[in-house]
């Protein structure tokens, strides 16, 4: 069940409709039943599956409270990690290690028996296990209180709108608002359905209908020219911001309309001026827990300089790597960690863009201000290539096709259309871009806006395909 489904419309307008009525407890037990449902409807076993680690978290937070032996407590946390990431590890990375341990072997002549498994990966493994991760080592950190009532916890993991794609709310964050009944806030509801039609806008009507020309090119990569590459290039990292970012809307939108708040995960990222102003409004609940829990563990900045700047390389690498099981998405992520170290060497003042309006005040902006941006997206589309190809094989092929083409050849603009959605989206996004949700146009009167809504969601229905595409970050 997805967002963009009748499915899902009608499973959330009956989920709705029975919510706020109820109880506070109440309304918790509908929302650990409907979460199992929608987790549920891709694969019942993996709803089993996901209860099962669940509970053991669980009751694993209660041993952490009431343990008082330093030694035990880490028993206790160390099986929860142990749960969490032997199941991440296996349903997403067995196969990757079997296959690279061949690999490896087969240089010194080696070539050992294995078996290979045709695994299917739980949907969204990658973030509900981060989420259950903050809890236990919150609880053992003892910044957190235990839960002790099932049906809070339970539902802290299940509340189906960030289950399988997110934010990543810390338990610290989302926990507390299970504790009161929810009453519908008829003040914020419309800011809620206006942020569910942008999101539904740059999912179904920018992202798939831009995915048509990515796939055209990187699935032909043999035959296509460097130029179709390099727009297929621009394509992707337009379409997976519509697709990640689009399901954000609709996720946050859904959980305000149901009296929970949950936080933002992109604040205009392409108008960074520098790649870590863009980490600072990309997927950032993901960047806020891998700070959190892995950064700071490992020293952070309170360490020497040079063990500073590797242990920001050793988080890029990890981020690449919680991606997916493949080379391409570890040297995504690596080349994120070198392009982020040069900034911070060479301007550190980049690392505070992000707390500032993306790319400043002015509705002109600078020139300069044009080229730090423009810089900083062609840094972040040269990454995307290994994010989107098969291999890094194909992905150094890649690269130079666009190279030799774009200086050799003149060039050459096919699907005129795919442009068209890039800009009105950057548009759009540019002058809302002080607002968190571009569809707040509380500024203008009530008949343009009204206007406006009715003009997007027809433009949604007249132009989103047919057969919506998955959420590209399900696989994650």
């Amino acid at each position: 069940m997805v967002f963009t489904s009748l499915s899902f419309l009608v499973f959330y307008v009956i989920v709705f409709a029975l919510y706020w009525p109820l109880t506070k407890d109440w309304q918790n037990r509908l929302i650990v039943i409907s979460g199992l449902i929608f987790y549920g409807w891709w694969d019942w076993r993996f709803a089993v599956l996901l209860l099962i680690t669940t509970g053991i978290d669980y009751l694993v937070g209660l041993a952490l409270e009431r343990e008082a032996d330093q030694a035990k407590r880490r028993a206790w946390l160390i099986l929860s990690l142990v749960t969490n990431l032997g199941v991440l590890a296996f349903f997403k990375y067995f196969n990757f290690f079997s296959d690279s341990f061949v690999r490896f072997t087969g240089l010194f002549g080696i070539h050992p028996s294995t078996f290979m498994l045709t695994i299917i990966l739980p949907m969204g493994i990658s973030f509900y296990t981060f989420q259950a991760l903050s809890y236990t080592i919150d609880v053992y950190h003892r910044e957190l209180d235990a839960v002790h009532d099932p049906v809070r916890y339970f539902g802290f993991i299940l509340f189906f709108p960030h289950l399988v794609a997110g934010p990543i709310v810390r338990a610290k964050d989302l926990l507390g608002q299970f504790t009161r009944r929810r009453v519908f806030n008829s003040d914020t509801a419309p800011d809620a359905l206006r942020q569910i039609l942008w999101g539904l806008f740059i999912k179904v009507v920018i992202a798939d209908n831009l995915a048509v020309v990515v796939s055209d090119s990187y699935e032909h990569v043999a035959t296509a020219s460097g130029w179709q590459l390099l727009y297929a290039t621009v394509c992707f990292a337009v379409q997976i911001y519509g697709d990640f970012a689009g399901y954000t809307h609709i996720a946050i939108g859904c959980a305000r309309l149901l009296g929970i708040e949950l936080m933002r995960n992109f604040a205009y990222p392409y108008f960074s001026r520098s790649i870590p102003e863009f980490w600072g409004r990309w997927h950032i609940s993901l960047t806020t827990w891998f700070r959190h829990y892995l950064y700071v563990s490992i020293g952070g900045n309170q360490v020497t300089y040079g063990r500073w700047l590797l242990n920001i390389l050793i988080v890029f690498v990890v981020s690449g790597f919680w991606h997916g099981a493949n080379w391409t998405f570890v040297v995504w992520g690596a080349l994120h960690g070198v392009l982020y170290l040069i900034y911070v060497v060479w301007w550190p003042e980049s690392r505070r863009m992000a707390a500032q309006t993306p790319g400043g005040l002015s509705l002109v902006p600078p020139f300069t201000t044009l080229l730090q941006i423009t810089l900083t997206f062609a840094l972040t589309c040269l990454a995307w290539v290994f994010f989107r190809a098969a291999t890094v094989g194909e992905s150094l092929t890649i690269l130079k096709k666009i190279a030799v083409d774009v200086t050799t050849t003149a060039p050459s603009l096919m699907y005129k259309q795919a442009a068209i959605w890039m800009l009105l989206l950057f548009a759009v996004e540019w002058i809302q871009r002080s607002h968190a949700n571009p569809l707040h146009l509380e500024r203008f009167p009530r008949p343009l806006r009204w206007s406006l809504y009715y003009a997007f969601a027809v433009i949604i229905f007249l132009f989103a395909p047919i057969h919506s595409a998955p959420f590209i970050y399900f696989q994650f």
